[in-house]
């Protein structure tokens, strides 16, 4: 069964939540913020009883276009709009369980960390 990258859960994050995750919407940054990306907004959440709930908030994961024609030409993989939710959502995932960058808005993601979201490193 493919991943469903629109409404998921991820975890455990490095406290033992886990995550509810929404996409929101998919846009190049160029036409939001001037830069050459394509931005995918997540909001996320947690659920808890003892207070370690976190209320909803929203991710933006920035993935740099050179870095995804780069990925694109080495892998045959055609840039698609569902191929980028797909490494978007894969990042975020791995942002959850590791707490790495966790705490930031808007993340964009490093060329080997886009390897790694498709699969083809192993994280650093």
């Amino acid at each position: 069964m493919p991943d469903n990258n629109r409404r998921f859960q991820a975890g455990p994050d490095p406290f033992g939540r886990t995550w509810e995750i929404e996409f929101r919407w998919l846009q190049t940054g160029i036409s939001i913020r001037h830069a050459d990306t394509v931005d995918v907004k997540f909001i996320v959440w947690t659920h808890g009883s003892s207070g370690d709930a976190e209320p909803k908030q929203e991710k933006v994961i920035a993935l740099p276009h050179l870095a995804l024609l780069t990925l694109s030409a080495k892998t045959g993989h055609p840039l698609t709009d569902p191929w980028c939710l797909k490494l978007a959502a894969r990042h975020l995932r791995y942002m959850i369980t590791s707490g790495e960058d966790l705490e930031k808005t808007l993340v964009t993601v490093a060329p080997a960390e886009l390897e790694r979201a498709a699969g083809l490193a192993q994280a650093a």
